[in-house]
């Protein structure tokens, strides 16, 4: 087959994959309208047919707002790949006569600001438009500048260390540098699992002990009857940014902690505030976050193995054009061929974390013994958040849920 017929197959499928993805949202926007402004039984007395239909039409909306930013970037990616940009790009990169790691991290840090920056309008877009018309946007412009800027010197400086130290390790080793790196970015993430709570978390919200020593001494005795050391229970000032609300465990070993979300202290009672907590030790107690932290490091170590293989001998560049046969534009490259094959294995992890989050449910109320207040929190954050209590079509469950439909979650809570 000629290499310009491979290119036009590769597109192909790219647009095939993307146009799936397209009917998956448009079948689920007609699922949800079938379903019409019933409220299920569970969620009577919290949710009436205002309610729901406002949660209708925020799940539209957000959904007409991914089918545009989604097809700007899928746009983006076809000229970028397909009409010489990338060939321009990584000849005029080639042409600096950099050291191999300084253009290396030159290459990729010059394509994350122009991705950042081409990503602005949608994102201003999104929380000062769609968020604020629904009243869970908190942010002032400043913050979100703000926000923005730390946001981005932070991705640098981390992007920064893991390139010159990749780079710096593929000309050290070249027969064995994807076992190597792979070896780095696992004690990287590690290391950043330390620092995140102490020095990066900080620098965005305000975490202060939890003020209601009785709903303290509950969450420790809590945590205690679970086996684990509570540590520092923290409340975070999330109402700053959003009205949506949240609790979750970060750290590990003396950084780790609970937090709560200062909205969550305010909607719920606190026989459903433990509630939620005990399902977030529920997924610390099952090693949930372990768990998926093999899967990843298993993928990425055979994700590296096979970067290595097509980087040494993939006819890559002559397939998409490329007149300067570098490493950094075929990692470009393999990047792309991982993304048609995203699919599936997303599916794969999302059917994973669905079952995480059946066991944590499963944990929290027989670790509390109130099926009844799980349910309630359930439906106090689906109204909160204005989520649809109607299940999803099942092909967007298994696409895009991490989560399972909170209708299912409550019903078999309540079982």
């Amino acid at each position: 087959m000629p290499l310009k017929l491979y290119a036009a197959a590769f597109l192909a499928i790219y647009v095939l994959t993307e146009g799936f993805e397209y009917l998956v949202r448009y079948l689920n926007l007609k699922h949800m309208r079938r379903a019409g402004y019933e409220v299920p039984p569970e969620f009577r007395g919290e949710m009436d047919e205002g309610a729901l239909k406002r949660a209708l039409e925020y799940e539209e909306e957000k959904t007409r707002f991914s089918f545009i930013s989604s097809i700007a970037g899928n746009i983006g990616v076809i000229i970028f790949l397909f009409g010489g940009l990338l060939n321009a790009y990584n000849s005029w990169i080639a042409g600096l006569n950099l050291p191999f790691a300084a253009t290396g991290w030159l290459f990729f840090l010059l394509v994350f600001y122009l991705s950042e920056f081409l990503g602005v309008p949608f994102s201003l877009y999104h929380t000062f438009k769609t968020e604020n018309k629904y009243g869970f946007n908190k942010m002032t412009g400043r913050l979100w500048i703000s926000d923005f800027i730390k946001s981005l010197i932070i991705s640098s400086v981390m992007f920064s260390i893991m390139a010159f130290a990749g780079f710096g390790l593929m000309r050290w080793n070249p027969a064995h540098w994807w076992f190597w790196i792979w070896a780095f970015l696992f004690v990287f993430s590690i290391f950043m699992m330390y620092i995140s709570p102490r020095v990066i978390e900080p620098l965005f919200n305000k975490f202060v002990p939890l003020e209601d020593e009785s709903l303290k001494e509950k969450v420790i005795r809590l945590a205690e009857r679970a086996g684990i050391k509570a540590g520092r229970i923290l409340k975070v000032d999330a109402s700053k940014r959003s009205t949506h609300s949240n609790a979750y465990f970060t750290g590990v070993g003396k950084t780790k902690r609970i937090v709560l979300f200062d909205t969550l202290l305010k909607g719920m009672k606190e026989d459903e505030t433990l509630s939620v907590i005990a399902h977030e030790i529920g997924h610390w107690k099952k090693k949930h976050l372990l768990k998926m932290m093999i899967i990843f490091e298993a993928m990425s170590f055979a994700g590296l193995w096979a970067a290595y293989y097509l980087i040494k001998g993939s006819p890559l560049s002559s397939i998409f054009g490329i007149r300067e046969d570098t490493v950094f534009a075929k990692l470009v490259l393999i990047g792309f061929l991982a993304g048609l094959i995203s699919l599936p294995l997303r599916a794969l992890m999302n059917l994973l974390s669905r079952r995480h989050e059946d066991e944590a449910d499963a944990f929290s109320c027989s670790l509390t013994g109130e099926p009844q207040a799980m349910a309630g929190a359930l439906v106090k954050l689906s109204k909160e958040n204005l989520s649809n209590p109607h299940p999803p079509h099942p092909l967007y469950v298994t696409l895009y849920y991490s989560h399972p439909p909170v209708l299912k979650r409550i019903r078999r809570i309540l079982k």
